[in-house]
């Protein structure tokens, strides 16, 4: 555990404390774990509304004519699609297809994107991004200069609205965003988010962000940690770089082929990685990232623990894995043979010593009723 002094700390950083927030170590970070409580703060969000400090995430812009060009050579998604005030979900791969990042991509306007990257990557995603594509346009790292707040639930959109006193933020589509103003702050709220919850994740700046954080937790919302928001994304069946996705997968293993658009190389929007996804997928994946269900007693599997045979050999490995709140029991997510994969395939999971049975489960362990605004 390092010294708290030398953590980095968001512009939240002291409202947190002086909440009464439980602070960690989050990978450099001095960041809520919790406040109420992990169970009371689930329930918030899937219930009502919850708000995250995420100003730790960093955000590298791409501006000039060759903009667009430089996204589409980084990305394995096709920002072509793209138009003004949308984003799309992707990952940034390794020419070996090894997963640099799994991203957010934000156009602004024809010359001008913002890529959303997960706060211990800023560097080695800077880099990547100056590598392979610094000389098509100008890319700035301004994660300094970005504060950002996640309102999460299904009173999230409603209350965003009411204190912007736009109503037409309630029309913002799914990885739409727009610009508006709340507790006197120019915010840019984008319908995005790591809950499986409807919601906006409000960018604003940083000397602003305690005035628009209090006038939502004003306007009825419950602070979040992180303890939470691993349960909420975990039941969500949304991965998590560094246990679920690193440099040693690739996207079409890892259940994010729909991310993956080798079609866009045949129209010249070559792209880091692509060859290598292409020669992957004609060839075949051995494994596949699913999702699973503890089928036996109490047991809740936990990052690392294997998955074994019935001779004990270690055949997979989970990645993520926690209690589900919501849908109840415990879940989790594993790197398992493509021969186990199918949904209903029983397995066994081997952790500290002791075996127990788990099972595939398509799709995420939860999905929200339609939005509410």
């Amino acid at each position: 555990m390092a010294e708290t002094s030398s953590l980095q700390h968001t512009p939240l950083h002291d409202a947190h404390v002086a909440r009464g927030a439980k602070m960690v170590d989050f990978g450099g970070w001095h960041m809520p774990l919790q406040y109420e409580g992990i169970l009371a703060e689930h329930r918030a969000v899937r219930t009502a509304v919850g708000i995250f400090d995420v100003s730790h995430m960093g955000e590298v812009d791409f501006t000039g004519p060759g903009a667009l060009a430089a996204i589409q050579r980084l990305i394995t998604n096709d920002a072509a699609k793209l138009t003004d005030g949308k984003a799309m979900y992707t990952a940034v791969c390794y020419p070996d297809g090894g997963i640099v990042d799994d991203c957010i991509v934000y156009r602004h306007g024809p010359e001008n994107f913002r890529i959303v990257v997960n706060a211990a990557n800023i560097a080695k995603d800077f880099a990547h991004f100056q590598e392979h594509a610094g000389s098509l346009c100008k890319i700035e790292n301004h994660s300094d200069d970005v504060a950002l707040i996640a309102v999460q639930g299904p009173q999230a959109r409603g209350l965003v609205a009411r204190l912007a006193g736009d109503d037409a933020l309630l029309q913002v589509p799914s990885f739409g965003f727009a610009s508006a103003t709340l507790a006197g702050a120019p915010v840019v709220a984008a319908r995005t988010g790591y809950t499986g919850e409807d919601g906006f994740e409000l960018f604003v700046e940083p000397a602003r962000a305690v005035a628009v954080w209090d006038a939502l937790l004003a306007g009825g919302a419950a602070p979040i940690g992180l303890g939470a928001r691993d349960t909420l994304r975990l039941e969500a069946k949304l991965c998590l770089y560094g246990n679920d996705i690193d440099a040693t997968t690739n996207p079409l293993e890892a259940g994010l082929g729909w991310v993956v658009k080798l079609d866009k190389r045949a129209r010249g929007d070559e792209f880091v990685g692509g060859e290598a996804l292409a020669q992957i997928k004609a060839r075949g994946n051995t494994r596949s990232l699913v999702g699973f269900r503890v089928t036996e007693g109490k047991n809740i599997a936990r990052p690392g623990a294997d998955i074994v045979d019935a001779g004990g050999a270690v055949i997979g490995k989970v990645t993520s894995g926690g209690p589900a709140p919501t849908v109840g029991g415990a879940v989790g997510i594993a790197y398992v043979p493509v021969a186990l994969s199918a949904p209903g395939t029983a397995f066994t999971i081997s952790q500290r010593g002791k075996t127990f049975a788990a099972e595939v489960v398509k799709g995420p362990f939860y999905r929200r009723a339609e939005p509410a605004a």
